[in-house]
This record gives C-alpha cells, structure tokens and sequence, in this order.
C-alpha cells in the first residue's frame, strides 16, 4: 500500500469533522478522506479505509447505502449550481460539462408546446408555456456554450454581422420547426431567444376560429389587418387564412417579412417569401416593387410608418388584397394609430382612404383556457358602409355600439368573445375580467346587465 501525500481536503461547511482513527500497532496509518471513494459513511470503520486504493474523487459504479450523510458526497456534486424548479425536463450534469444542443433544447420545447426558448450567458435556459416563463433544470450558460448554439444555426458571416451591431434578426429550419431568431447584447452576456413556428400550418378549423374569417378570405382588393400584442397568435391566424386562400383560390401572393415565419408551399396559388435584409432591404422597397411583379395579395409582415401604410393603400385601391398586421390591441386603436401616423392636416383624407379601402380589422388575444390550453379571442370590425361613414366622421365610439350590434355581418368585441368563451366553459370568470380591455363592462357582461 502506498501513503498519498496529498494534504486533506477539508470538509464542507456545516459537516463535521470526523476525527481519524489512530492505526493499530504494526500497521501503516490508513490514507486520507480525499482519497477514498467519496462514498464511504462517516462511520467507516479503519480495517475499510486502510484496505481502500487511491482513486480519483468520482462516485464509484456502486450506489452509496441510503443512510449515507451529506459528507459522503462527491466533489463535483459538491460544486454543482443549485438547480431551479421545472417541469419534468432533461437533467445534464454541470460537472461533467455537458451541455445540452440547441436543437435538442428545441425539440424539448416543441414537444411541451413552448412557444419561446430564453438563452443568456451567466443564466440557466428557460422555456414561455402557456404565457409564463418557467425555468428549466439545464445548467447556467457559459459563453463558449452559448457561442456554440449560435454556430448550429447561424453562418459565420450572421455571427459577425451580431458582434459588430450587437443586435440580430433572423431565422432557421430545423426540419421538425422552425424558429425565429433575436439576439442581442446585455449587462449579463450576449442572450437569444427563439420563437418557435409549427413546420404544420394549423386550419381555421383547428384554430376554432370564425366563420367570417373564411368569407375575408374571398375578397379581391382591399386592406385586411389582423393585431394584437406580441405573442398574441396573429402570425398563426394570418397563416391559416394564407392556408385556405393557397387550397381553394388562383392566386399569386407575395409575402414580405422580417424574417419570415411559416413557410407556405405552392398549391393553388403561386406563393413567393421575401425576407427584408436578405431579399429586400425594406418593407417599403418591396412593397413598392411588388406592385410591378402581378399579385394577387400581398401579405405585408408588419405595417410600421407612415410610408408602408400610403403604400399598402395605394396598393389595396388599386385592385390588389393586402394583409398586414399592427400590435394594437382593439380595431378601435388600430384605426387611431393609423391616423396617429399622419400630421393632423393630413388626418381628414387619410380618413377617407382608410375608410374606402379596408375590408376588416381583427384584433386578437390569447388567455388560458381551463383545460390547460389557450384560446384566441377577437375583436372584428367589418367594413360596412355604417362603419366607413363613422370612421370618416372620426366617431370611434359608434363604431364600438355597431359592433356589438352586428353579430350577423361577423362582428364581434373582445368583451363579448370572452364571454362566449365563459359561457362554453372554457376558461374562468377570473380570466375574463383579467385579459378584458374594459373590466368594468366584462364584469356587467358577466352579471347579465348588458
């Protein structure tokens, strides 16, 4: 037997310190703690440790016996970060520096149904299900793993387009999903977050939504705006519509995104994506030039200024169905943001334009549904000839009295979804007054007063 002359290693705080035994006469003293297995009790006996071989400080192929106390453990479990509470997720062990992929990471979350995957530098991954964020059991991030996932789905011209603007956008196919990708720089490290689209395009059916959406389907010029906040749904519902219109219609389409999301291949119709910053360097520019390629719609990813939208209804005026979408949260606001573009001079004619070419407003939200779902519900405005003289006439409130009123031509308010979606029993009176935009009035709802 040969004595190590490795000093001790002290012994966690809060353990304490077991005295050696002294050796026998006779017999050469036994080795250190540090050189035993790192399983053995605290009270093993001294005929064990002499007979134990130096060996490195890993948990030996045997399990330890149940009543072994907290000293027992291994040096590496001893260092190993505390990990946060998560659902059941797939456990990678710190100490041996394994790392999970990123598309690993992503297939996890699509299994769960996660809709975005937050990465960080200095952070442990964390998944959004079901609208909250939820941690994960994965180890904090290093930046040698994080510059790893940025390589698995990114070229090394995209990396360095992120390190000298330390802000990216962009977009990949992992074959299963697909994801949209933002990077970005923060006090902590460089960070990421993916979103993640659906490789399968989900039907209207699917998604329960209103038959009206088929018939807006069918018009052949005009401006069709679906809203709602970020990670309200609208990119699913836009697609849905894109769906029936590509299997029931001959249409050319041409879509303009940042980045694109879902991926529509051709079927009735003729489908062409454009990506701004990869095919076009603006919306502007290529909602300009697609009035010269022979659409039939143009799906416009998102109106932002004041230009897009003259063009949008330039385009809509002149026989041409153009889709896009604003984060606004009502088709009341939707409109005042619209005009809110424009100086106040400019506000009556653009009034006037908005009114003769818009077929419909929609604006979405999603709320948690009580069978551990979510649901969409909307707020649909119809281009009536009442509605287009009240959005002349700059009178917003009689545009909401209309819709509630006019269930027949498919409209509806979101106080009013909500409450189908009460009365059917799919989600709580908690959550009805919570995701409405007027409480007070969901609440009369609620009471039967209205």
């Amino acid at each position: 037997m040969t004595q190590s002359n490795r000093p001790p290693v002290p012994p966690p705080p809060g353990v304490p310190r077991v005295p050696p035994m002294p050796p026998p006469p006779g017999r050469p003293p036994a080795p250190p703690a540090s050189m035993t297995t790192g399983t053995a009790a605290a009270g093993t006996t001294q005929r064990q440790s002499s007979q134990t071989m130096t060996m490195p400080a890993a948990p030996p192929p045997v399990a330890p016996p149940p009543a072994a106390p907290p000293a027992a453990t291994s040096q590496a479990q001893q260092t190993r970060p505390p990990a946060a509470a998560a659902p059941a997720t797939p456990k990678f062990s710190a100490s041996g520096g394994a790392q999970p992929t990123l598309r690993a990471m992503v297939g996890v979350a699509n299994e769960k149904g996660c809709s975005d995957i937050h990465l960080g530098v200095n952070e442990a991954p964390r998944f959004r299900s079901r609208g909250d964020i939820v941690p994960t059991e994965w180890p904090v991030t290093d930046l040698d793993t994080f510059m790893g996932w940025l390589q698995e789905v990114l070229t090394d011209e995209e990396i360095r387009q992120f390190q000298e603007h330390l802000d990216f956008d962009g977009a990949a196919d992992l074959g299963f999903v697909r994801i949209r990708i933002n990077i970005f720089d923060s006090l902590a490290g460089p960070a990421m977050v993916l979103r993640l689209i659906g490789s399968q395009i989900l039907t209207m059916e699917q998604l329960k939504l209103p038959p009206v959406f088929k018939d807006l389907c069918h018009y052949h010029k005009g401006l069709l705006l679906v809203t709602g906040p970020t990670g309200s749904g609208k990119s699913t519902t836009m697609a849905a519509m894109m769906d029936y219109i590509n299997k029931n219609m001959a249409k050319h389409i041409i879509t303009i995104e940042d980045p694109v999301e879902f991926v529509h291949v051709s079927q009735k119709c003729l489908i062409k994506h454009r990506e701004v910053g990869r095919h076009t360097l603006e919306f502007k520019n290529a909602l300009k030039a697609a009035l010269r390629e022979d659409p039939d719609m143009m799906l416009v990813g998102e109106i932002r200024d004041q230009e897009t939208i003259n063009i949008a209804l330039k385009a809509a005026s002149t026989g041409h169905l153009v889709a896009g979408t604003l984060h606004t949260n009502s088709a009341i606001k939707t409109i005042e943001r619209i005009m809110g573009m424009f100086p106040p001079a400019e506000q009556p004619a653009m009034r006037v334009s908005l009114a003769e070419s818009l077929v419909a407003i929609i604006a979405q939200g999603l709320c948690k549904t009580t069978d551990g779902k979510r649901a969409a519900y909307h707020d649909i405005m119809v281009a009536t000839d009442a509605i287009r003289e009240y959005i002349i006439k700059g009178e917003m409130e009689e545009i909401n009295q209309v819709m509630l009123k006019s269930e027949f031509d498919g409209m509806i308010t979101m106080n009013k979804a909500l409450l189908n979606l009460y009365q059917e029993g799919r989600i709580t009176e908690e959550i009805a007054l919570e995701m409405s935009p007027t409480p007070n009035e969901m609440a009369q709802f609620l009471r039967g007063r209205i």
